[in-house]
Parts: structure tokens; C-alpha cells; sequence
């Protein structure tokens, strides 16, 4: 049986993301982060090969590799980094939860 092809629930949002990340030869901290959290999300989905496609595509223009990239994301988090909430992407769902953390204690 053929591999079946999925549209992914966030194509949609995440194509703009991917397409302006195409544009990008030198990324910014936010460009690194929405690398990282899109090669995540779509890195074993069923479909979207046109995303991951561009993303490779993303990571030689920058010269990264796939661990690489998420090694310089994970450092980026680790210093305080806070997401642009203010872009026109706000799919920031999942960026930067980290499932080790305590959650705070209430007052």
C-alpha cells in the first residue's frame, strides 16, 4: 500500500513562515527558533514535503545542519530568548515549552 499524504492541520500558517525563512541569509535569533519548531513539526508528518523541502533548502542557504540548528535554539531559549509576539506568525505553539520545568507556585 502507498504511503498515504496528509495536509497538515498548520500548512496554512506555517507556508508564509517557511517562505520568508527562504528569503533569510543571515538569521536572527527568531529565524533560528521558527527554523527549529517547523523542522520539528513537520519531521515525521505524513505529507507537507514541499515545507520540509524548503526548510533543508533554508539550512545549507544558512550552512547549518539539522543539530546544529537545534543545538543554536536550545542556547537561544537557554539565554532568556522571548518570541516576537508580535509577528504575523503566532503559531508559536509548543516553541518554547519545556516539559522539565516547574510550574510556578502560585501566590
Amino acid at each position: 500500500m502507498a504511503d498515504q499524504q496528509q495536509q497538515h492541520p498548520l500548512h496554512g500558517r506555517d507556508r508564509p513562515v517557511v517562505d520568508r525563512l527562504l528569503q533569510v541569509e543571515s538569521p536572527r535569533d527568531q529565524d533560528l527558533v521558527d527554523g527549529a519548531r517547523l523542522l520539528q513539526r513537520y519531521r515525521n508528518f505524513p505529507g507537507a514535503e514541499d515545507i520540509r523541502n524548503d526548510l533543508k533548502t533554508t539550512l545549507k542557504t544558512w550552512g547549518l545542519s539539522q543539530s546544529s540548528l537545534y543545538h543554536r535554539s536550545r542556547a537561544i531559549w537557554a539565554s532568556g530568548f522571548q518570541p516576537n509576539l508580535l509577528a504575523a506568525d503566532d503559531g508559536l505553539v509548543g516553541s518554547g515549552f519545556d516539559s522539565t520545568s516547574e510550574a510556578p507556585t502560585p501566590p
